[in-house]
């Protein structure tokens, strides 16, 4: 069975201000193609559909056209929601839109209920498991503490309990939105740490033949069976590397798995300059980026007037500007930005403290911090379920 494995869509989404609708629609054109060309027999599309729980009309309806393209061509689709999505709206007519070939899976409580295709070589089982937000979900699975890796591991429990009732030689495939241990993460994932811990070892995913995992943005290899799709499209200038692609994936009859990625339509290049503004605005290697989306840091010692005016006369795609001036030594001075980037609010309300107090909390404090932060995420996470 021809699988295609993708996730992060994000429809709405922009980039620095900038609309990515068009490309959106160029990335679902190519999805369509794809289908069709390769002759795929199921798509599979792990989580976070739209950017945020209520969307835009324009993304709306860009996932209305999506569906009815997949629609006609006759090839089922599995689709769950991921830590962007409201769930609620998002499976808004599951059932119906179900009797179209297209599966969506947004309730926790029917992981274990699978969507049943078969080919040649007999059945193949896909569960699909919407984002699990611990907090919302532990009495769902009657996990003793909320986090993420005691309630995907719930959820798996459930659906190895279900392969295990069905006829020998059934193949499994898991969808999954979730941070798996040994991931690359990108600027651009919302953070989804409870208690300080994010992430889920990949053996939770242990008796399935595949894992088509969703969340972060970049195309990786975790073992033959486990596997981020990435995001279709960079939505931070951290995926300047990143080749954007979806995973073309045959499950053999034994469950055997053979990948290849097939490369997803770029609409611009991404580029990271920095030096003094008017070196950039001269060096003749930098040519190449002229065409670019850039994200420039000048090193000036003083800032230069109206430095994004000039630097639009050469690059008239430039969208993020920021400044690192270099002391006499030649080291950077590091902007309250640089200070912050990668750290986690827990360490910056620590740092604070500290610094108001003269001394650092001790460890009933820092619980008193998590707890805190924790009960303001999962607040948020409410309210967008809510709305």
């Amino acid at each position: 069975m021809r699988l295609l494995h993708t996730s992060d869509w994000h429809l709405g989404r922009a980039f620095h201000r900038v609309s990515l609708l068009d490309a959106q629609r160029a990335f679902i054109d190519h999805l369509v193609d794809t289908v069709r060309a390769e002759q795929v027999d199921v798509v599979l599309v792990s989580g976070d559909v739209y950017d945020r729980a209520v969307p835009p009309l324009a993304a709306v309806e860009v996932f209305d056209d999506a569906l009815h393209r997949l629609a006609e061509l006759g090839v089922p689709t599995v689709m769950i929601s991921g830590n962007h999505d409201s769930a609620r709206r998002l499976g808004v007519g599951a059932g119906l839109i179900g009797r179209a070939g297209i599966h969506l899976r947004t309730a926790p409580a029917a992981c274990h209920e699978p969507v049943v295709l078969s080919d040649e070589h007999g059945d193949v089982a896909f569960y699909g498991l919407p984002y699990l937000e611990p907090a919302l979900v532990k009495d769902e699975f009657k996990v003793k503490k909320a986090g993420h890796e005691a309630v995907l591991g719930a959820a798996m429990d459930r659906v190895r309990a279900d392969l295990a009732e069905r006829p020998p030689g059934t193949r499994s495939v898991v969808l999954a939105h979730a941070f798996v241990t040994g991931g690359e993460p990108s600027d651009s994932e919302r953070d989804i740490t409870v208690g300080g811990v994010e992430s889920v070892p990949a053996a939770v995913f242990h008796g399935v033949d595949y894992a088509a995992l969703g969340h972060l943005h970049g195309c990786q290899t975790l073992s033959e069976h486990v596997r981020y799709s990435g995001s279709p499209l960079a939505y931070s200038f951290s995926e300047q590397h990143h080749r954007k692609s979806m995973w073309l994936v045959d499950l053999g009859p034994g469950g055997e798995i053979a990948a290849e990625r097939i490369d997803c339509p770029v609409p611009r290049r991404l580029a990271r300059i920095e030096g003094e503004r008017e070196v950039l605005l001269a060096d003749p290697e930098l040519e190449p980026y002229e065409d670019c989306w850039v994200e420039a840091t000048l090193t000036d010692a003083v800032r230069p007037p109206e430095p994004m005016a000039r630097l639009c006369e050469r690059f008239p795609h430039i969208l993020s500007l920021a400044f690192a001036p270099r002391r006499a030594d030649g080291h950077h001075v590091d902007s309250y930005a640089e200070r912050l980037k990668g750290r986690e609010d827990q360490e910056i309300a620590e740092d604070f403290v500290a610094h108001v107090r003269g001394a650092g909390p001790d460890e009933a404090e820092r619980a008193v911090l998590q707890a805190a932060f924790d009960d303001v995420r999962v607040s948020d996470m409410v309210k967008e379920v809510a709305r």
